[in-house]
Order: C-alpha cells, then sequence, then structure tokens
C-alpha cells in the first residue's frame, strides 16, 4: 500500500467481502453481520467508497435471458503498439458493446477480448464486420466458448 493511503482493518476486508457478494444488503444488516452498530458502519463504507476500494454497485444480469448465449474470447494482434496505435485501439474498442472485457497482454499476441453475442451467426457478423473495422487489426484467434465452468466478479481479501 502507498504511503498515506488507508491501511485496511479485519473490520474494513469483512464489509468490502460482504458488499461483493450482495450489494443491496441494508446497512443495519451489515452492521449486524460485522458486528457493528449502523452509524459506524456507514461511516466505514462511505470512507471505502471515497477512498476508492468500492468503486460502484452493479446487478449481474443473466446472458442467457438477454440474447448474449455466445462468449467468445479472442486473441488479437496489433500493426503497431506505438502509443498512438495502442490509444487509437483503446478508443475504439472501448466503444464497442459486445466486448465486454478487453486486456493488453503480454506475449505472442497483444491483447484478449471477451466478446458476448446471441449466437455463432452474430458473433460472424461482428468479427467480419466490426472488429475486421478496427485500424491496425492484422490477426485474430477466436475461442468459443463450450461451458462456463467459473465466472465470478469476487476478489478474494
Amino acid at each position: 500500500m502507498k504511503k498515506g493511503q488507508d491501511t485496511l482493518d479485519r473490520t474494513d476486508l469483512k464489509i468490502l467481502d460482504i458488499l461483493q457478494r450482495e450489494c443491496r444488503i441494508s446497512n443495519v444488516e451489515l452492521a449486524n453481520q460485522i458486528h457493528l452498530s449502523p452509524t459506524p458502519c456507514l461511516e466505514r463504507v462511505r470512507r471505502l467508497e471515497k477512498n476508492g476500494y468500492i468503486e460502484k454497485y452493479v446487478a449481474h444480469l443473466n446472458p442467457k435471458k438477454l440474447k448474449a448465449n455466445l462468449t467468445a474470447y479472442v486473441q488479437l494482434s496489433l500493426a503497431s503498439t506505438s502509443t498512438e496505435a495502442v490509444k487509437e485501439f483503446n478508443q475504439q474498442i472501448s466503444e464497442i458493446d459486445e466486448i465486454v472485457e478487453c486486456a493488453m497482454v503480454a506475449g505472442q499476441f497483444d491483447y484478449l477480448i471477451k466478446i458476448r453475442t446471441e449466437n455463432m451467426d452474430e458473433y460472424c457478423k461482428f468479427l467480419g464486420s466490426t472488429l475486421a473495422a478496427i485500424k491496425g487489426v492484422t490477426q485474430t484467434h477466436t475461442y468459443v466458448v463450450m461451458e462456463e465452468v467459473k465466472s465470478t466478479h469476487l476478489i478474494q481479501l
């Protein structure tokens, strides 16, 4: 932890663990679970939010019910990894709704992206029109998910 940043005690870690599992928990119930009264519990949560430990609260949606049945991972290489080329690629990729995750990686390719579409036909359209239209993309390798074995947003604390 950087000098000047808050250090987290066991109670803070417990709060974070509970909230990442159930962010809609009431402050009273959270306070009960961590054995604090509601006011100091709320003060801790607000401090964790203010200091950036809690970025936002979200709902995890069921992709199968929302026409996002197909998940694919795509390895992607760029013609150039200059600062300007990377910046332009990052901007373009951030505007594409089908891409739910994108990471620059070290190794034999430059990026790994996770895509959700309704089905294989939609993925083929996406690959041929959207992904192929991104300036500087030279090569892609797609891995279609047959079965999602584990998917979590939880961070081990």
